[in-house]
């Protein structure tokens, strides 16, 4: 994958391949909801969804795209062995 970035409105086009710049990598922002559930939890397909719509697997909307937000459900997970003063 190739990403044609100008870098101002009348310099030449750079393209710019991720995870050979310092700015872009190879981590994936977001995953689906059946990878994020076996990945975290172990989960089916279905088990995954399930949970995604209990509202236990943080998901966003792109279209018709439900997918999950890498960061949100490592935020999620960080605050799970939290508890008394230490929960935020």
């Amino acid at each position: 994958m190739v990403l044609t970035i100008p870098s101002d409105s009348r310099s030449k086009v750079t393209n710019v391949v991720p995870g050979t710049n310092g700015d872009m990598t190879n981590k994936a922002e977001t995953m689906s909801v059946p990878e994020a559930g076996k990945k975290y939890f172990g989960l089916s397909r279905n088990g995954s969804y399930d949970a995604a719509e209990r509202g236990e697997i943080p998901t966003i909307r792109i279209g018709r795209l439900l997918r999950v937000p890498v960061r949100a459900m490592e935020r999620l997970l960080d605050g799970v062995g939290r508890t008394g003063a230490d929960a935020t």
